[in-house]
Protein backbone atom coordinates (compact mmCIF):
# COMPACT_ATOMS: atom_id res chain seq x y z
CA UNK A 1 0.00 0.00 0.00
CA UNK A 2 1.23 3.53 -0.80
CA UNK A 3 1.96 5.81 1.70
CA UNK A 4 -0.80 7.97 2.84
CA UNK A 5 -0.80 11.62 4.03
CA UNK A 6 -2.97 11.53 7.01
CA UNK A 7 -2.40 15.35 8.40
CA UNK A 8 -1.80 17.35 4.91
CA UNK A 9 -1.13 20.43 5.70
CA UNK A 10 -2.98 22.16 2.61
CA UNK A 11 -6.20 20.97 3.96
CA UNK A 12 -8.03 21.97 6.93
CA UNK A 13 -8.63 19.67 9.69
CA UNK A 14 -11.93 18.60 11.30
CA UNK A 15 -13.97 21.45 12.80
CA UNK A 16 -12.05 24.35 11.46
CA UNK A 17 -13.54 27.41 9.74
CA UNK A 18 -14.23 27.28 5.78
CA UNK A 19 -14.07 30.98 5.09
CA UNK A 20 -16.28 30.42 1.67
CA UNK A 21 -19.37 28.66 3.49
CA UNK A 22 -19.56 30.54 6.85
CA UNK A 23 -19.69 27.00 8.03
CA UNK A 24 -17.24 24.84 9.82
CA UNK A 25 -15.55 21.93 7.95
CA UNK A 26 -17.65 19.05 10.54
CA UNK A 27 -20.83 21.28 9.83
CA UNK A 28 -19.96 20.70 5.86
CA UNK A 29 -19.82 17.37 6.47
CA UNK A 30 -23.39 16.55 8.12
CA UNK A 31 -24.85 18.60 5.84
CA UNK A 32 -23.52 17.06 2.86
CA UNK A 33 -24.35 13.81 4.69
CA UNK A 34 -27.96 14.91 5.20
CA UNK A 35 -29.23 16.88 1.77
CA UNK A 36 -26.55 16.47 -0.70
CA UNK A 37 -25.52 12.71 -0.85
CA UNK A 38 -28.85 11.83 -0.64
CA UNK A 39 -30.03 13.44 -3.79
CA UNK A 40 -27.00 15.02 -5.58
CA UNK A 41 -24.74 12.61 -5.21
CA UNK A 42 -27.45 9.96 -5.69
CA UNK A 43 -27.46 10.76 -9.48
CA UNK A 44 -24.31 10.71 -9.77
CA UNK A 45 -23.36 7.57 -8.15
CA UNK A 46 -26.80 6.05 -10.17
CA UNK A 47 -24.74 6.69 -13.70
CA UNK A 48 -21.84 5.30 -12.52
CA UNK A 49 -23.68 2.23 -11.54
CA UNK A 50 -25.62 2.15 -14.30
CA UNK A 51 -22.28 2.10 -17.04
CA UNK A 52 -19.77 0.05 -14.63
CA UNK A 53 -18.90 -3.72 -14.27
CA UNK A 54 -17.05 -4.02 -11.44
CA UNK A 55 -13.92 -6.34 -11.52
CA UNK A 56 -14.03 -9.65 -9.57
CA UNK A 57 -11.00 -9.20 -7.33
CA UNK A 58 -7.90 -6.28 -7.41
CA UNK A 59 -7.47 -3.38 -5.38
CA UNK A 60 -9.81 -0.29 -6.63
CA UNK A 61 -9.70 3.56 -5.73
CA UNK A 62 -12.88 6.00 -4.97
CA UNK A 63 -11.19 9.21 -5.50
CA UNK A 64 -14.02 12.16 -3.63
CA UNK A 65 -15.68 9.87 -1.97
CA UNK A 66 -17.38 12.55 0.24
CA UNK A 67 -19.22 10.64 3.03
CA UNK A 68 -18.61 7.56 1.81
CA UNK A 69 -22.32 6.17 0.91
CA UNK A 70 -21.32 5.23 -2.26
CA UNK A 71 -18.05 3.95 -2.14
CA UNK A 72 -19.95 1.54 1.07
CA UNK A 73 -22.11 0.37 -1.04
CA UNK A 74 -19.77 -0.29 -4.14
CA UNK A 75 -17.73 -2.56 -1.77
CA UNK A 76 -20.94 -4.67 -0.33
CA UNK A 77 -21.74 -5.19 -4.12
CA UNK A 78 -18.26 -6.70 -4.70
CA UNK A 79 -16.79 -9.92 -4.39
CA UNK A 80 -12.92 -9.88 -3.95
CA UNK A 81 -12.34 -6.04 -4.68
CA UNK A 82 -10.80 -4.28 -1.71
CA UNK A 83 -11.49 -0.67 -1.88
CA UNK A 84 -9.29 2.83 -0.81
CA UNK A 85 -10.66 6.10 -0.56
CA UNK A 86 -9.47 9.86 -0.94
CA UNK A 87 -11.18 12.28 0.14
CA UNK A 88 -9.79 16.77 0.98
CA UNK A 89 -12.35 16.73 4.26
CA UNK A 90 -11.28 14.95 7.35
CA UNK A 91 -14.74 15.65 8.41
CA UNK A 92 -16.39 14.04 5.81
CA UNK A 93 -14.09 11.00 6.42
CA UNK A 94 -14.80 10.47 10.18
CA UNK A 95 -18.56 9.84 8.71
CA UNK A 96 -17.48 8.00 6.28
CA UNK A 97 -15.46 5.42 8.62
CA UNK A 98 -18.28 5.22 10.93
CA UNK A 99 -20.92 4.11 8.53
CA UNK A 100 -17.80 1.83 7.18
CA UNK A 101 -17.84 -0.43 10.28
CA UNK A 102 -21.15 -1.55 10.26
CA UNK A 103 -20.63 -2.55 6.68
CA UNK A 104 -21.00 -6.68 6.33
CA UNK A 105 -18.00 -7.16 4.36
CA UNK A 106 -14.43 -5.82 5.32
CA UNK A 107 -14.44 -2.19 5.90
CA UNK A 108 -13.05 0.45 3.27
CA UNK A 109 -9.80 2.32 3.80
CA UNK A 110 -11.13 6.11 4.47
CA UNK A 111 -7.63 8.42 3.41
CA UNK A 112 -6.89 12.15 3.44
CA UNK A 113 -5.17 13.58 0.20
CA UNK A 114 -5.23 15.86 -2.77
CA UNK A 115 -8.03 14.82 -5.48
CA UNK A 116 -5.37 16.54 -7.80
CA UNK A 117 -2.71 15.51 -6.01
CA UNK A 118 -3.09 12.09 -5.00
CA UNK A 119 -0.40 10.39 -2.08
CA UNK A 120 -0.14 6.98 -3.98
CA UNK A 121 2.10 5.68 -5.78
CA UNK A 122 1.79 4.99 -9.91
CA UNK A 123 -0.07 1.91 -11.44
CA UNK A 124 -1.44 0.31 -8.45
CA UNK A 125 -5.15 0.27 -8.72
CA UNK A 126 -7.39 -2.54 -10.93
CA UNK A 127 -10.57 0.35 -10.50
CA UNK A 128 -10.21 3.93 -10.27
CA UNK A 129 -13.47 6.29 -9.99
CA UNK A 130 -13.83 9.89 -9.26
CA UNK A 131 -16.71 12.13 -8.09
CA UNK A 132 -15.62 15.56 -9.82
CA UNK A 133 -19.59 16.66 -9.39
CA UNK A 134 -18.63 19.14 -6.87
CA UNK A 135 -14.90 19.94 -8.17
CA UNK A 136 -14.14 23.15 -9.18
CA UNK A 137 -14.08 22.32 -13.23
CA UNK A 138 -10.54 23.88 -13.25
CA UNK A 139 -9.08 21.25 -11.22
CA UNK A 140 -10.55 18.26 -13.18
CA UNK A 141 -7.68 18.13 -15.84
CA UNK A 142 -5.26 17.53 -12.91
CA UNK A 143 -7.88 15.49 -11.10
CA UNK A 144 -8.24 12.54 -14.30
CA UNK A 145 -4.56 13.17 -14.79
CA UNK A 146 -3.95 11.84 -11.26
CA UNK A 147 -6.49 8.95 -11.51
CA UNK A 148 -4.75 7.87 -14.51
CA UNK A 149 -1.52 7.60 -12.71
CA UNK A 150 -2.33 5.55 -10.55
CA UNK A 151 -4.19 3.12 -11.92
CA UNK A 152 -2.67 0.01 -13.50
CA UNK A 153 -2.27 -0.87 -17.09
CA UNK A 154 -5.53 -1.81 -18.48
CA UNK A 155 -7.14 -0.92 -15.41
CA UNK A 156 -10.41 1.21 -16.04
CA UNK A 157 -11.06 4.93 -14.93
CA UNK A 158 -14.38 6.35 -14.28
CA UNK A 159 -14.60 9.66 -13.76
CA UNK A 160 -18.26 11.74 -12.77
CA UNK A 161 -18.75 15.61 -13.14
CA UNK A 162 -21.23 18.08 -14.61
CA UNK A 163 -20.78 19.18 -18.20
CA UNK A 164 -21.32 22.21 -20.34
CA UNK A 165 -25.13 23.61 -20.48
CA UNK A 166 -24.92 22.70 -16.91
CA UNK A 167 -26.46 25.63 -14.48
CA UNK A 168 -27.98 27.89 -17.83
CA UNK A 169 -30.89 28.89 -15.85
CA UNK A 170 -28.74 30.10 -12.99
CA UNK A 171 -25.82 31.83 -14.81
CA UNK A 172 -28.37 34.03 -17.11
CA UNK A 173 -29.39 35.27 -13.35
CA UNK A 174 -26.15 35.95 -12.75
CA UNK A 175 -24.84 37.42 -14.88
CA UNK A 176 -28.61 40.35 -15.03
CA UNK A 177 -27.62 40.94 -10.86
CA UNK A 178 -24.25 41.66 -11.43
CA UNK A 179 -25.37 43.79 -14.36
CA UNK A 180 -28.15 45.53 -12.37
CA UNK A 181 -25.71 46.18 -9.29
CA UNK A 182 -23.45 48.08 -11.91
CA UNK A 183 -20.65 45.27 -10.68
CA UNK A 184 -19.68 45.25 -14.84
CA UNK A 185 -15.87 44.29 -13.97
CA UNK A 186 -17.48 40.84 -12.78
CA UNK A 187 -19.41 39.89 -15.81
CA UNK A 188 -16.72 37.74 -17.07
CA UNK A 189 -16.80 36.12 -14.16
CA UNK A 190 -20.01 34.38 -15.46
CA UNK A 191 -18.85 34.01 -19.01
CA UNK A 192 -15.87 31.82 -17.51
CA UNK A 193 -18.17 29.95 -15.24
CA UNK A 194 -19.96 28.77 -18.47
CA UNK A 195 -16.66 28.25 -20.64
CA UNK A 196 -14.78 26.07 -17.76
CA UNK A 197 -17.08 23.46 -17.77
CA UNK A 198 -16.14 21.09 -20.70
CA UNK A 199 -18.28 19.08 -23.08
CA UNK A 200 -18.34 15.29 -22.86
CA UNK A 201 -16.03 15.50 -26.16
CA UNK A 202 -13.77 17.61 -24.78
CA UNK A 203 -13.03 15.07 -21.39
CA UNK A 204 -13.14 12.20 -24.06
CA UNK A 205 -10.42 14.33 -25.52
CA UNK A 206 -8.83 14.94 -22.23
CA UNK A 207 -9.32 11.47 -21.17
CA UNK A 208 -7.30 10.09 -23.93
CA UNK A 209 -4.41 12.78 -23.60
CA UNK A 210 -3.87 11.79 -19.86
CA UNK A 211 -3.63 7.90 -21.57
CA UNK A 212 -6.77 6.58 -21.42
CA UNK A 213 -8.00 3.69 -24.39
CA UNK A 214 -11.16 2.56 -25.46
CA UNK A 215 -13.39 5.81 -23.98
CA UNK A 216 -16.72 6.35 -23.92
CA UNK A 217 -19.28 8.77 -22.41
CA UNK A 218 -22.70 8.89 -20.84
CA UNK A 219 -24.86 11.71 -20.33
CA UNK A 220 -27.87 12.38 -18.79
CA UNK A 221 -29.58 15.56 -18.04
CA UNK A 222 -31.01 15.94 -14.07
CA UNK A 223 -32.80 18.66 -13.03
CA UNK A 224 -33.85 19.98 -9.17
CA UNK A 225 -36.22 22.12 -8.80
CA UNK A 226 -37.20 24.41 -6.47
CA UNK A 227 -40.57 26.32 -5.18
CA UNK A 228 -39.14 29.56 -4.51
CA UNK A 229 -35.99 31.69 -4.46
CA UNK A 230 -35.67 31.06 -0.85
CA UNK A 231 -35.68 27.74 -1.20
CA UNK A 232 -33.33 28.02 -4.18
CA UNK A 233 -30.55 30.20 -1.99
CA UNK A 234 -31.11 28.11 1.55
CA UNK A 235 -30.91 24.79 -0.05
CA UNK A 236 -27.55 23.47 1.67
CA UNK A 237 -26.54 22.07 -1.90
CA UNK A 238 -26.68 25.33 -3.37
CA UNK A 239 -25.87 27.71 -0.14
CA UNK A 240 -22.93 26.01 0.94
CA UNK A 241 -21.74 23.42 -1.97
CA UNK A 242 -22.24 25.70 -5.61
CA UNK A 243 -22.30 29.21 -4.25
CA UNK A 244 -19.08 29.14 -2.79
CA UNK A 245 -17.36 28.17 -6.27
CA UNK A 246 -19.95 30.39 -8.36
CA UNK A 247 -19.51 34.04 -6.12
CA UNK A 248 -15.77 33.33 -5.36
CA UNK A 249 -14.55 35.83 -7.41
CA UNK A 250 -16.68 38.39 -5.54
CA UNK A 251 -16.03 40.33 -2.36
CA UNK A 252 -18.31 39.22 0.80
CA UNK A 253 -19.78 42.75 0.70
CA UNK A 254 -20.84 42.02 -3.21
CA UNK A 255 -21.57 38.21 -2.34
CA UNK A 256 -24.06 39.37 -0.27
CA UNK A 257 -25.42 42.55 -2.43
CA UNK A 258 -25.50 39.67 -5.24
CA UNK A 259 -27.48 36.74 -3.47
CA UNK A 260 -30.15 39.09 -2.91
CA UNK A 261 -30.57 40.22 -6.15
CA UNK A 262 -30.43 36.74 -7.29
CA UNK A 263 -33.08 36.19 -5.15
CA UNK A 264 -35.29 38.93 -6.38
CA UNK A 265 -34.87 38.26 -9.95
CA UNK A 266 -35.92 34.40 -9.12
CA UNK A 267 -38.82 35.19 -7.72
CA UNK A 268 -39.37 38.04 -10.19
CA UNK A 269 -39.23 35.63 -13.37
CA UNK A 270 -40.47 32.87 -11.38
CA UNK A 271 -44.28 34.17 -11.16
CA UNK A 272 -44.89 31.24 -8.36
CA UNK A 273 -43.71 28.38 -10.54
CA UNK A 274 -40.52 26.56 -9.54
CA UNK A 275 -37.01 27.27 -10.58
CA UNK A 276 -34.89 24.43 -11.97
CA UNK A 277 -31.45 23.96 -11.52
CA UNK A 278 -30.76 22.15 -14.97
CA UNK A 279 -27.27 19.70 -14.35
CA UNK A 280 -25.39 17.90 -17.12
CA UNK A 281 -23.95 14.50 -14.95
CA UNK A 282 -21.78 13.12 -17.70
CA UNK A 283 -19.47 9.52 -17.29
CA UNK A 284 -16.27 9.21 -19.00
CA UNK A 285 -14.49 5.98 -18.69
CA UNK A 286 -11.61 4.43 -20.39
CA UNK A 287 -8.48 1.99 -20.43
CA UNK A 288 -5.11 2.47 -19.37
CA UNK A 289 -2.89 1.99 -22.16
CA UNK A 290 -0.01 -0.31 -21.42
CA UNK A 291 2.72 2.03 -21.99
CA UNK A 292 2.97 5.29 -20.77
Amino acid sequence: MAELSENNADQQETGSYNAASGKTTRELAFLHELFVATDWGERFAELIDKNLELPKKGKALYVGSGTGSHVIALRERAEDLQFVAIDESEASLELARVKAKAAVKEATEFHKGRIDRLPLKDDEFDLVIGDGSLVNSERIPEMLEEMVRVAAPRATVVLVLPTFSSFGEFFSIYWEALHNLDLLNHEGDVENLITVLPTSAAMEKLAEQVGLEEISSVTKPEEFKYESAENFLGSPLVADFLMPIWLETLSPDSREQVTKEIGRLINEEGEALEFALTVKATLVMGKKALSQ
